[in-house]
């Protein structure tokens, strides 16, 4: 199974889910988006998905230091926008397993992804 987790290597949500999937056995492909970037296509399939306020990362310190004009009003390809110059403003982690999308990090989600998914290869 493919399994890409999406983020910030130096985050600590990032550490405590990449931690997870190391002690459950998971194989996993870490994308470092803050080095590595994201691009247009991965922004809106996860909107699609999840939505614009499950994707957009409101509460983090990147997205409270814009200017109030580039925070008000703001829509999907203005969203877009920002989060493509500025990857910091993508909530994390970001995962892709199983044709599904989970967004944030709770152990009791990830574990019901990937119960017996060790067995099963």
């Amino acid at each position: 199974m493919a399994v890409t987790i999406y983020g910030i290597k130096n985050c600590d949500t990032m550490k405590k889910a990449r931690s997870w999937l190391e002690e459950h056995s998971v194989a996993y492909e870490f994308h470092d988006y803050k080095a590595l970037g994201i691009d247009r296509a991965h922004l809106e399939a996860w909107i699609d998905e999840a939505g614009l306020d499950t994707v957009l990362n409101r509460a983090g310190t990147t997205f409270r230091k814009l200017p109030d004009a580039e925070r008000e009003n703001l829509s999907r390809e203005k969203a877009i926008q920002l989060m493509l110059a500025q990857p910091s403003m993508i909530k994390r982690p970001v995962l892709e397993a199983k044709s599904k999308l989970l967004v944030g990090f709770k152990p009791e989600i990830y574990a019901g992804m990937f119960e017996g998914s060790q067995a099963a290869g």
